[in-house]
């Protein structure tokens, strides 16, 4: 039967793959220059690793699935909605993650180059350069969007998890006041990610 909400699931779709460009084109914006010494340092490898598996989300193909032919074609346009609502939420989620990523990737090479200052590493830089390594091997994110990091005021990678993504993207969709009662749950979009891969 049909329940009058497939324009706002289609507004919810429309949201949903704008934050997703967003995240991606924030991705797309990380660009260093290691040297040919630096390059395999963990920091730049992360960072290709971000911008490669962002590119493998934007080239995955939407697969649309076999919608049964019974019922209206509301109901139809319902199902096929939610479909998408769900590939398009399960995009989001993977690109998040790897934002989180590259932003302490990003942090670490801006860490790096700080310490340095333009020298070649060497004994006076060793410790604070063995930290930032630490840091990233952590990888600690902002409490707050825009917050500069404060290396005691940073949360460790171990903090990035599926729930904690989940979470915050709700927290943020709620607060703009989006309609969040047919957003898949962490689990739906764990297995249909796993269902694409």
């Amino acid at each position: 039967m049909a329940d009058g909400l497939n324009d706002t699931r289609a507004m919810r779709v429309a949201e949903i793959m704008n934050d997703f460009r967003t995240t991606q084109h924030k991705i797309s914006q990380y660009r260093v220059n290691p040297t040919q010494g630096e390059y395999h340092l963990a920091g730049y490898g992360i960072l290709r690793q971000c911008h490669a598996e962002a590119q493998a989300v934007l080239a995955t193909h939407f697969d649309p699935g076999s919608v049964q032919s019974s019922g209206s074609s509301d109901e139809q346009t319902k199902r096929q909605l939610q479909r998408i609502l769900l590939d398009a939420s399960a995009r989001r989620f993977r690109v998040q993650k790897i934002y989180l990523r590259a932003v302490a990737a990003v942090r670490w090479v801006n860490t790096r180059n700080s310490i340095l200052q333009g020298q070649n590493p060497n004994a006076s830089h060793t410790a604070a350069l063995q930290q930032a390594e630490n840091t990233l091997r952590a990888v600690r994110v902002p409490l707050r969007f825009g917050e500069e990091p404060l290396i005691d005021r940073l949360q460790e990678l171990a903090t990035i998890t599926d729930q904690r993504i989940v979470n915050e993207l709700r927290q943020k969709d709620w607060s703009a006041g989006h309609y969040l009662n047919e957003d898949p749950s962490l689990t739906t979009l764990q297995s249909w990610i796993r269902s694409q891969q």
